[in-house]
C-alpha cells in the first residue's frame, strides 16, 4: 500500500497564503505524475498544480497560476504546493495525488490516479 501525508491546510483571510506538503508514508510504486486536486462541496474535483517528475515539468490551473508553485522531492516522492493571495473560491478539501505507473505525460484527469491522500482543508474567508 502507498500512504500520502498531507499536511499544511487551514484557514487564512483572503489574501493570505498557505504552504501544502505531501509525502509518501512507506513503500511508494514507481511514478512519474503527483500533484494536488481539490474539491469544493458540490464541485467536482480538479486538478489545482501538478509536477512530471521526470523533468520538473509542472501544470497549474488557470485559477491559480500566477499564484502557486508546485516543487518536488524526487527522492521521497514529495510534493510542496505553495498557494499565495488566496481567493474564497479556494475553499475546499486538497488532495495529494500519484500515478500507479509511469506515463509519457501527467494529464489533469482524477481518474487518471491511483493513489490518494487523506485530504487537507483549506478554508478562505473573504
Amino acid at each position: 500500500q502507498v500512504l500520502l501525508a498531507e499536511s499544511g491546510g487551514g484557514s487564512v483571510q483572503a489574501g493570505g497564503s498557505l504552504r501544502l506538503s505531501c509525502v509518501a508514508d512507506g513503500y511508494v510504486v514507481a511514478t512519474n505524475c503527483m500533484g494536488w486536486f481539490r474539491q469544493a462541496p458540490g464541485k467536482e474535483r480538479e486538478a489545482v498544480a501538478l509536477v512530471y517528475t521526470d523533468d520538473d515539468g509542472t501544470y497549474y490551473a488557470d485559477s491559480v497560476k500566477g499564484r502557486a508553485t508546485i516543487s518536488q522531492d524526487r527522492a521521497k516522492y514529495s510534493v510542496i504546493l505553495t498557494m499565495n493571495n488566496l481567493k474564497p473560491d479556494a475553499t475546499a478539501v486538497y488532495y495529494c495525488a500519484q500515478v500507479g505507473g509511469v506515463f509519457r505525460y501527467c494529464r489533469t484527469d482524477p481518474r487518471e490516479y491511483t493513489y490518494w491522500g487523506q485530504g487537507t482543508q483549506v478554508t478562505v474567508s473573504p
